[in-house]
């Protein structure tokens, strides 16, 4: 007699309020998922309203500490054996996210990350190329999905996980440690979509940030060394 695992995906989100209730529903829609957790990080559009309502678990937080932060205060102390990341803005489009969990609990991978098109086009690469070099440097592979949020992790690779920052370095700390400590990835295409960063000033000043919380993060973990 097989044992239910349990899958639990934990959703952070900072101002989303056009995208969370759509994400929130195709999420909910992915039969293997036990729970689903929105962390709010300090919303001030009205996030929450949208989703008080759906039945699921609900962190907000007092301020905007950063994505990284969000996600380390809803799985601490958390019971589970799968953790699913999802991102707030994916819309109805999350519910591909399904594709990243079937790898895992059949023992394919240890965890998986979502592979978006190509087509998508809003800054000039500096942080995509940061991210995929930066990963090449400490792990001597090169993957195309260093920046994507969306992914699923057995337990076992959180748990061996020594650092995750506050910040937008979260994925690529996680990814750095996970391949060094010889874990499996598996790079899983998708039909996904989310608000792209545009060539405005709100656009450069986003990338300005997750540019630098990577660089801080790269030069943390070369100080681990």
């Amino acid at each position: 007699m097989s044992i239910e695992k349990k899958i639990i995906a934990v959703i952070p989100v900072y101002n989303e309020v056009d995208k969370i209730y759509d994400t929130v529903i195709s999420v909910k829609k992915i039969s293997l998922i036990n729970k689903i957790i929105v962390v709010d990080d300090g919303s001030n559009d009205g996030t929450i309203e949208k989703i008080k309502d759906l039945d699921i678990d609900i962190i907000v937080l007092d301020k905007n500490y950063g994505k990284g932060h969000a996600i380390k205060v809803a799985i601490q102390n958390l019971d589970f054996d799968y953790l699913v990341l999802v991102d707030g803005d994916l819309g109805f489009s999350a519910i591909e996210i399904s594709k990243l969990i079937n790898p895992v609990i059949e023992n394919k991978a240890d965890f998986t990350i979502a592979k978006f098109s190509s087509s998508k086009k809003g800054g000039v690469g500096l942080v995509k190329n940061l991210a995929k070099f930066g990963v090449y440097f400490f792990t001597g592979k090169m993957i195309k999905t260093s920046l994507s949020g969306q992914r699923v992790y057995k337990k076992e690779v959180i748990n061996d996980i020594s650092y995750i920052p506050d910040n937008y370095g979260i994925e690529v700390a996680m990814t750095i440690s996970a391949l060094n400590k010889g874990y499996r990835l598996l790079e899983i295409d998708v039909d996904m979509s989310h608000r792209e960063t545009g060539r405005n000033l709100g656009g450069f000043i986003h990338r300005g940030k997750q540019f630098i919380d990577i660089l801080y993060t790269l030069f943390v973990l070369l100080t681990r060394r």
